[in-house]
């Protein structure tokens, strides 16, 4: 089961069973992008497609490549107007998010007692989760190697899955929280309220040109790779650690602002798929059964990761949109930038149809891959 032409034969079908589901169903309710990731998750659980412990080099192509290439293709169609829409509401509701993610990461050590639980790791953990819920696992792997927690196969391993499975139900609730809250407590300009997120996009049904799709990968492909070697070129001429995907998201914008360029067919249908190849293997790495090998640990992991994710989702939900009273999808689509990266929250602005937050979801997301380590060290040696 581990072929990688299966695995990719698998994702692909879950796609196309949920596009059939969205659209001949009642389950129409729930998108598409949350049917993807929930079949996916439940495929990967079964055995049908390996988990993320056994890990696939298809799952590692899909983030390494088509995630980025997601972003390059959705960004094709954006103008930098579109960041004066949303720029500061978003980064304001990221920096709360942050503040509650470290708020969440030292109320959850007290609750659960960590240095009796997790003995002398606590710190490196309560480390790791702040980075990671300020800006994805990049953080939370350069913290792990530093207090040497990958020795700790168990403990690493059991923290992993509990990550993974907490990044994949986030990103359920914040596809649902922005249309809940927004029932409840309507904001004005808020775009939900015009256009549901299950709506059919008219991009799903765009006619796309050989011509078209030869330029578009060409164009991406060539993205990537001037990205991976400017990103290498810095590093080694200047010491800098420049995150790829900011130099990506610059080449996408500039192409973006040539209209020949705009007007390729195809380039919002092939951001779609990609978003949805995306979110499958978001799916297939909430594995369960990861947690059997740590025993009672897991329990508490599990605790101690959720009283973060629920302290963070009640300071950024709670003061961001209902004190501040700011846009729901900015609150969640910013949430989203916290817990699962810049990849995670432009594919959530694009499937609550907020294409007027793709570009500052991936900005905000890539500020926080680049803050969150920091944060996660201020946390484990100062704070504690």
């Amino acid at each position: 089961m581990s072929n990688p032409l299966w695995v990719l034969t698998v994702l692909v079908v879950n796609i196309l069973i949920s596009e059939w589901l969205e659209n001949h169903t009642f389950l129409k309710h729930l998108g598409t992008t949350l049917l993807v990731i929930i079949l996916t998750a439940v495929v990967a659980n079964l055995g049908i497609i390996p988990s993320a412990t056994e890990s696939s080099v298809v799952y590692e192509g899909i983030f390494t490549f088509i995630a980025p290439l997601s972003v390059f293709f959705l960004l094709l169609d954006v103008r930098l107007v579109d960041l004066k829409k949303a720029g500061l509401p978003m980064l304001s509701m990221f920096l709360l998010g942050a503040v509650g993610t470290s708020l969440g990461a030292l109320m959850a050590i007290w609750i659960v007692n960590g240095p009796l639980v997790f003995g002398e790791h606590y710190k490196a953990l309560a480390g790791m989760m702040t980075g990671t819920y300020i800006g994805g696992s990049l953080n939370f792997n350069a913290i792990a190697l530093h207090y040497g927690v990958m020795k700790e196969g168990g403990l690493y391993a059991g923290t992993v899955a509990v990550d993974n499975i907490l990044t994949a139900t986030w990103m359920v609730a914040t596809l649902l929280l922005p249309r809940l809250l927004g029932r409840i407590w309507k904001r004005v300009g808020t775009r939900a309220s015009v256009r549901d997120i299950e709506e059919k996009l008219p991009e799903e049904r765009e006619m796309v040109s050989i011509w078209s799709l030869a330029v578009l990968m060409a164009l991406g492909g060539g993205t990537l790779l001037l990205a991976d070697w400017l990103t290498t070129a810095l590093n080694e001429a200047y010491g800098w650690n420049f995150p790829s995907i900011l130099i990506v998201t610059t080449i996408a914008l500039l192409l973006a602002q040539f209209k020949v360029i705009r007007e390729l067919q195809g380039s919002r249908l092939l951001g779609l798929f990609t978003v949805y190849l995306f979110l499958a293997v978001i799916g297939a790495f909430c594995e369960l059964a990861a947690l059997k090998g740590i025993g009672e640990l897991a329990i508490y992991i599990g605790l101690f990761t959720l009283i973060i994710v629920t302290v963070h989702g009640l300071v950024i939900f709670g003061v961001g949109g209902g004190l501040l009273r700011q846009d729901w999808n900015v609150v969640a689509i910013a949430s989203q930038a916290n817990v699962g990266g810049p990849s995670s929250a432009m594919a959530l602005a694009k499937s609550l149809n907020r294409e007027d937050l793709l570009l500052p979801s991936i900005v905000i997301g890539s500020l926080g891959t680049g803050l969150g380590t920091y944060v996660g060290f201020l946390v484990a040696e100062v704070l504690l």
